[in-house]
């Protein structure tokens, strides 16, 4: 699947009719992204769940792609609220765990997001969107470039949340919080750094 979410999105309606066409494709997606991966889901089965005629999807998304771009906006740019300030804050832990507390508290959604095929377009949206973010921010490390720091960290960040929501109940997010924090944020900001000079200079 070619292309970012951002080149398939349109601006957002402003006549009421077409929000409430919009809200119920919308509801739709994702009804049916909690039953089949994305690439199992077609237009005509979006266009039925949402009760509007198959024309009426082409008014508002040029494919179904266009459609998942509305849904997972919104829910990366919040996601990325929490996770860029990981990389800068005092205390990276308790970032580390607000991030997954969120996606913990909105799991239907993010499972749904990061099943099938929609996961590689909402890891393309999530770098993206992320990029644009860490503009005029110092990097993580001296011997990191900062572009480098956000494609592993934000792809990083991604594979754990769907490895944890695939496992089910099974783990907290205080667990997923440690081991993102131990694996990917922790090394970022330097933390991780230390340890490894250390385990260097005793051998």
């Amino acid at each position: 699947m070619n292309g970012n979410l951002a080149e398939f999105r349109k601006d957002a309606p402003t006549d009421a009719r077409q929000v409430r066409s919009r809200k119920v494709l919308n509801a739709a997606m994702l009804s049916l992204l909690e039953e089949k991966t994305f690439d199992q889901i077609t237009i005509r089965e979006i266009s039925a769940r949402a009760g509007t005629g198959y024309a009426t999807f082409f008014r508002h998304y040029s494919t179904k792609e266009a459609l998942l771009g509305d849904v997972a906006s919104e829910e990366i740019a919040g996601l990325l609220a929490l996770t860029i300030p990981t990389l800068h804050a005092a205390n990276s832990y308790e970032s580390t765990l607000a991030l997954c507390t969120y996606v913990g508290e909105h799991r239907t959604l993010w499972s749904a997001l990061l099943a099938g095929g929609a996961a590689g377009i909402v890891r393309e949206e999530f770098i993206r969107q992320a990029r644009g973010l860490i503009e005029g921010l110092t990097d993580p490390a001296e011997w990191l470039p900062r572009d480098l720091g956000v494609v592993h960290g934000t792809g990083a960040t991604i594979d754990i949340l769907g490895w944890w929501l695939a496992k089910g109940q099974d783990q907290s997010a205080e667990d997923t919080a440690r081991i993102l924090h131990r694996l990917v944020i922790a090394p970022l900001v330097g933390d991780g750094l230390e340890v490894l000079d250390q385990a260097r200079h005793r051998e």
